[in-house]
């Protein structure tokens, strides 16, 4: 069995990798440590997006690589997102370029819209607030005047393909139907705890391909959402269920790398984060083992469904009452 990622192909012909290395808390003085190993290591997948601050960290981290001749600007797959601030029509083009800059590139492999909530496009905080403490919340967003911005962007050359990050079935209904380029990929809050199968059965009839995000439950989220006045619950580890651990021993892997295996198994692309070489390297190693099907039925069985989901704003009264707040609906 092959050691070496495989990839997944789009219905317009574009192949990425189906691991990547997720940066979302990555600091900027950590991403040259970090990237360094991951390309090491034979990553070609990178995750950002223009609110994690760390593009512009990611950007030298490549020229370096490309300057040394080590890799090529094709070799690399880039994703970014389009920042909630950024949901009008007239704001894509401009965050677009601003995240082009900072990485020195003249387009990314896919941009996606990150979310189908909308903030007011005012300020420089990527959260920009009120009197209040409140996020300046837009209830006016248009889901599909954004999106024909975003097809603006495929036209121009700056986005190769684009796609969609946090939005619902209905949501992804409203934009196929309304779009001349089809999304082609959904990035979603994903794990053995909160499979999401309606909805990755739902994106796989229409031909989009899947990305999870938190596939390891992501450990250090509490604080993050905390630094963002977002409020928090203790969720349990997913590394230390029973389950997990026992189909480890049997692989002689560890519950990392069984959660990973356990999405790929179901064609859903991956991108754990750390900063840390060894675990970096570890999250690489899956592709030497298969788990059996009644291992697989095992780990479907953790499903919670809705009580597994871990990154929602249910508690921000403000952002639930937006007319596009995707977790309401069933998927």
């Amino acid at each position: 069995m092959s050691t070496l990622p495989r990839k997944i192909t789009f219905y317009n012909g574009m192949k990425m990798p189906i691991i990547g290395l997720g940066t979302w808390q990555i600091k900027p003085e950590e991403i040259s440590t970090a990237l360094d190993a991951a390309l090491e290591l034979g990553y070609r997948y990178i995750d950002t997006a223009h609110m994690y601050q760390n593009e512009e960290a990611i950007g030298k981290t490549l020229k370096k690589w490309f300057d040394s001749g080590k890799l090529k600007r094709e070799d690399i797959f880039i994703v970014t997102k389009l920042p909630g601030k950024g949901n009008h029509a007239e704001s894509v083009e401009k965050y677009l370029k601003r995240s082009l800059e900072a990485f020195q590139l003249d387009y990314v492999d896919l941009y996606l819209i990150q979310g189908p909530i909308g903030l007011e496009d005012i300020g420089e905080e990527f959260l920009p607030k009120n009197e209040k403490g409140q996020w300046v919340v837009d209830y006016s967003t248009d889901l599909v005047g954004i999106w024909k911005a975003m097809e603006a962007q495929v036209d121009a050359g700056r986005a190769r393909s684009i796609g969609l990050s946090n939005f619902n079935s209905r949501q992804i209904a409203k934009i196929v139907k309304a779009a001349r380029i089809r999304p082609v990929y959904l990035q979603l809050e994903l794990n053995v705890y909160f499979q999401q199968r309606e909805l990755v059965a739902f994106c796989k009839a229409l031909d989009i391909a899947v990305c999870a995000y938190a596939p390891l439950g992501s450990p250090g989220m509490n604080v993050k959402l905390k630094s963002l006045d977002v409020p928090v619950t203790e969720n349990p580890d997913l590394m230390k269920d029973p389950v997990v651990c026992k189909v480890a021993k049997q692989h002689n892997k560890t519950p990392a790398q069984i959660l990973l295996r356990h999405c790929i198994q179901r064609d859903i692309i991956v991108i754990p984060k750390s900063v840390k070489p060894d675990r970096i390297k570890e999250n690489l190693q899956i592709f030497d083992f298969e788990l059996t099907k009644e291992e697989v039925e095992e780990l479907n069985s953790l499903d919670k469904r809705q009580a597994g989901r871990r990154f929602h704003l249910d508690t921000i009264s403000w952002v639930v009452s937006h007319p596009e707040y995707p977790f309401s609906d069933p998927y």
